[in-house]
């Protein structure tokens, strides 16, 4: 009977043994994820800026006005000279908040956002943590605080902006694309009728459509899914945003009509163009010629331009198999060409960020196996066939430049640079601080320029897109 015991714990031994290496893995997890919370709580108080939901106010003080009976873009908030400028679904949607305090409808909109930013992160990094082996809870709870830090996501939950929540409304249409194109792989033939329309992704657009109603620059989106020809998704996009938007003329006819024909153009609602945190390429003409309008003619070319080269980039990344990239693609360069792009506006460098940090870790996977094997790769053979040798950096330096990019963007966007040479016309020029000064703050306009131009996509990332277009079902099962 001893024997049989001693027996019996020997083979209880390795479960024992996995447990408390378990226990030690999730305790330095665990760890991670509260420096990463403390650091990004450090960085915000280094970095941000007061926080005191200033355009929350503003919103809630119109949705009283408007609960009152007044007209919505009558309304002008106390000490400014700033009103409502959403179209009238957006003032349908906020309405509820009428009825709250503005501090909690704050403390609710930054809740709600970073649930929103949470579900959207899971999202993008559930392909490489599934490639590279890593718990998606881990990833995402050290990728949120990291994310909450940098300048677009605090300035929006600092504001209590929407930016968020219309940034998960696009990116659940990649979803939805993503799982279409898998022609229902992700349900059963038992499973319920919600539950085989949600992963069925025929609603795929929709997400585009109500954000387009709320806010119309992601409209350049519905222009991306018609140029790539992906026809449902684009009819989706625009029947939606059609349909809410004639059911506002229904509900709020008075509203709708002076939206439309009167405060879409008065774009001196907003602002000035040249002031700094104005992050677009209107805004970086404005400050360069030191005025405080944009040069029309310069804009307007520069704009198209870059329109152009977005676009062309997006349809091209999507062709080879990278989804995520195209509308990244899509996202940046609404940034760059909308006349106004405040800091709070620059979520797109989010799925940026994790497009090169992913180009940087299929790289180096690239890389490693192939040369662990023949020891030479695509070089023509094992070392010393045809006289050619790898380098001696490889693979060790591959992918180094866009880790490297990935790190530098974070950085640039969590510092923000632009705020400490901030400068309002006519009091002081733009280039009072120098020509260094001046590329400071326009420093985020410039990268968002260099990102339509130069961010790289992955080919055949997103597997089921990549299959679908060449007709080759098959390699979404392998993959």
């Amino acid at each position: 009977m001893p024997a049989t015991v001693g027996r019996r714990a020997d083979r209880l031994a390795p479960v024992r043994r996995a447990a408390r290496g378990f226990d030690r893995r999730t305790a330095v997890r665990l760890g991670i994820v509260a420096a990463a919370v403390y650091a990004a709580w450090i960085a915000i108080g280094e970095f941000g800026r007061p926080y005191n939901f200033f355009d929350m106010k503003i919103y809630h003080g119109a949705m009283v006005w408007w609960a009152s009976g007044n007209e919505l873009y009558d309304f002008i908030a106390p000490d400014t000279t700033l009103g409502f400028t959403y179209p009238p679904f957006g003032g349908l949607v906020m309405l509820p908040m009428a009825h709250l305090p503005v501090g909690v409808a704050g403390w609710l909109n930054a809740l709600g956002s970073t649930a929103a930013l949470a579900v959207v992160l899971a999202g993008l990094l559930r392909p490489v943590v599934d490639r590279i082996g890593q718990p998606l809870w881990f990833t995402v709870a050290v990728a949120v605080p990291l994310a909450v830090a940098i300048e677009p996501v605090r300035e929006t939950l600092g504001y209590g902006q929407v930016n968020l929540l219309l940034f998960a409304l696009v990116m659940a249409d990649l979803i939805g694309l993503r799982w279409r194109s898998r022609r229902g792989t992700r349900y059963r033939r038992d499973d319920g009728p919600l539950r085989r329309f949600v992963f069925s992704g025929v609603w795929a657009g929709a997400g585009i459509g109500l954000a387009t109603s709320i806010k119309l620059t992601p409209a350049l989106f519905i222009v991306y899914l018609l140029i790539t020809r992906q026809w449902r998704a684009a009819a989706t996009a625009v029947g939606t945003a059609i349909g809410v938007t004639l059911g506002m003329f229904t509900l709020a006819g008075t509203e709708s009509r002076a939206y439309f024909t009167r405060v879409l153009w008065q774009t001196e609602r907003v602002g000035a163009a040249d002031m700094t945190p104005n992050q677009s390429l209107a805004g970086l003409l404005a400050r360069l010629y030191d005025s405080i309008e944009t040069p029309g003619l310069l804009w307007l070319a520069f704009a198209v331009l870059m329109l152009a080269l977005g676009l062309s980039r997006a349809a091209n990344a999507r062709a080879d198999g990278d989804e995520l990239t195209a509308f990244t693609l899509v996202g940046l360069t609404t940034n760059v060409i909308s006349p106004i792009s405040w800091t709070h506006h620059l979520v797109w460098v989010i799925p940026a960020i994790v497009v090169l940090a992913d180009a940087a870790l299929r790289r180096r996977e690239a890389s490693r196996g192939p040369m662990q094997r023949s020891g030479a790769a695509s070089y023509g053979g094992p070392p010393g066939v045809n006289g050619l040798r790898p380098p001696i950096w490889y693979p060790t330096m591959t992918g180094f430049r866009h880790a490297a990019a990935a790190v530098l963007l974070y950085l640039l966007f969590l510092v923000s640079p632009i705020w400490p040479y901030e400068h309002q016309l006519p009091e002081v020029s733009h280039y009072a601080d120098g020509l260094f000064g001046a590329l400071m703050e326009n420093s985020l306009a410039l990268a968002l320029i260099v990102l339509v131009a130069a961010l790289p996509w992955r080919p055949g990332a997103e597997p089921a897109f990549y299959a679908d277009r060449l007709g080759r079902p098959d390699l979404v099962a392998r993959r």
